[in-house]
């Protein structure tokens, strides 16, 4: 993970500062820094999202295309996740407002590039069940992605997404069914991280989430003629679609032990000063589906049982405010003004 180098004083002052329930910008400890989310920024993909917690920049983009369904799972479609990392430290301005880099950013999320979708996860990882994902990190992004270390968090990302997101009980697969056995629709999500800037996680889950509610599946109808064979129709009116429901779609928060006390959405700095951390996946209920620790240090068991109920807490503060956002959004409809990168 992205870190900062700090002076022993800066760490002193940071810790100290969390035991009082006052951080450096000024927020409490289970406060979250100002979120801007912006939905339907690639008009090429079937949903799309872009999400910037403080220095933390990244933008997903779903493309839905019909495939065959897996052998054990039937009647289910699925979804795959690519990781990707890409130039952070600025944009420069060009043509469109677009740097280089972000324009390649851009065609590779539209398909225009050399196709990514052949890299199959690692053996033992939990895509490798007939899955694909991509994990290609670049050093532009934080000097630290430089060689194995992005590849490592490429990884450790994408194997997170497929435990979180890819089941029934996040997203309806059945609804991604065509016809049993025979054809599904497959939702391709594309991460691009574009800067890295602290609470990594959580942002990729919440633009995840985002990208998901704007996703329309065209509908489509299965035509049998008389001697048994199946036409597949695909209907025209960009209205008649399909949209999924993330009611049941978690968020990841990042819980990070400092000192004597956890605290959420932390900055570089603070995760400077943290040995160790919590990853707890919680739905809009306050449902715990998922629960990871990283980092070198360790935790106690109280600790952990104090940072899962703090993450329960938080995660349904966050799901609420993420609901209210992405529905005021899409009641705009057309008019809606896109002040973001892609605008």
């Amino acid at each position: 993970m992205a870190s900062v180098a700090l002076s022993e004083a800066e760490k002193v002052y940071i810790v100290h500062g969390v035991q009082e329930d006052l951080r450096v910008d000024g927020r409490g400890c289970e406060d979250y820094r100002y979120v801007e989310v912006e939905t339907d920024v690639v008009s090429n993909t079937s949903g799309s999202a872009r999400v910037k917690l403080g220095h933390t920049d990244i933008l997903v983009g779903v493309k839905a295309e019909m495939g065959t369904p897996k052998l054990e799972k039937p009647n289910e479609g699925y979804l795959e996740f690519f990781v990707d990392w890409c130039l952070a430290l600025g944009y420069v301005e060009e043509g469109l407002g677009l740097s280089p880099a972000l324009v390649l950013v851009t065609r590779s999320l539209l398909g225009l590039t050399v196709p990514v979708r052949e890299r199959r996860a690692s053996p033992g990882s939990p895509a490798h069940d007939g899955s694909k994902s991509q994990m290609k990190c670049s050093a532009n992004a934080t000097p630290e992605f430089e060689g194995r270390g992005g590849d490592d968090l490429g990884t450790e990302i994408a194997n997170t997404l497929y435990r979180i997101f890819n089941n029934k009980s996040s997203v309806d697969l059945q609804s991604l069914c065509i016809s049993p056995r025979e054809h599904c629709w497959i939702l391709y999500v594309d991460v691009l991280l574009l800067e890295c800037g602290g609470n990594l996680f959580d942002t990729i889950c919440i633009a995840v989430k985002a990208a998901l509610f704007n996703t329309r599946i065209p509908r489509v109808r299965v035509l049998e003629d008389e001697e048994g064979s199946k036409d597949i129709e695909l209907s025209d009116d960009p209205y008649d679609c399909i949209r999924l429901s993330v009611e049941n779609v978690p968020c990841i928060v990042t819980l990070c032990k400092i000192g004597y006390r956890h605290v959420v959405d932390a900055t570089l700095q603070e995760e400077a000063c943290s040995l160790a951390s919590l990853l707890v996946s919680v739905t809009s209920t306050g449902v715990v589906t998922c629960m990871r620790k990283v980092g070198k240090g360790s935790l106690d068991p109280e600790s952990i049982f104090e940072m899962m109920e703090t993450g329960k807490r938080v995660g349904k503060v966050l799901h609420a405010s993420l609901q209210s956002v992405l529905h005021k959004e899409e009641s705009l409809g057309p008019k809606r003004q896109k002040v973001g990168f892609l605008g």
